[in-house]
């Protein structure tokens, strides 16, 4: 099965990053939501913003932010219309292809999760934020307020449980 394309990619190469960091701000176009919206199995993502900082790391980069958006859901208990929002904090590593296993294990020690590993010197930011993006959906979304009541049925009286309960009231 092949795996969706990914909608947002912005690449950006290690040696364009100067000394001093780069500052991104990031706005997805209609497109861009539109492709992640099917990614993420959402209704729709109307509003999706990252800002990053890009600096410079141990001989890669570290790239930190935050991404945005608001994401059109469907609730689980309702089944109607809700709109979520997602706040989501990065801070990745970005590491030179390792020339062997203990090339950057001081990096990937620094960070939470294992280091991205730059791709021909170009770290991608736009899949990064797609990650976080996705992390941060909530995957059972409710509108306020919404809870799930079991319906009360005439059918759970017979149920075989309630049946074996009346043989045992039976026999004592």
């Amino acid at each position: 099965m092949a795996e969706p394309a990914q909608p947002w990619r912005i690449p950006v190469k290690l040696d364009d990053v100067p000394e001093t960091g780069l500052h991104l701000d990031l706005i997805a176009d209609a497109h861009v939501r539109n492709g992640l919206a099917a990614l993420a199995g959402v209704r729709a993502i109307p509003r999706l913003e990252a800002a990053v900082d890009l600096v410079r790391h141990d001989g890669g980069l570290r790239m930190t932010g935050h991404i945005r958006a608001t994401v059109g859901q469907t609730c689980v208990v309702t089944l109607e219309p809700v709109e979520n929002l997602v706040d989501e904090p990065i801070d990745v590593i970005f590491v030179p292809a390792p020339t062997d296993d203990t090339a950057h294990h001081s990096a990937a020690l620094e960070a939470d999760e294992p280091p991205e590993v730059l791709s021909d010197g170009v770290a991608d930011v736009g899949v990064v934020a797609t990650e976080f993006l996705l992390l941060g959906i909530d995957r059972y979304p409710r509108k306020p307020g919404a809870t799930f009541e079991l319906p009360l049925d005439e059918s759970t009286a017979t149920s075989p449980f309630a049946v074996l309960a009346k043989l045992k009231d039976a026999q004592n």
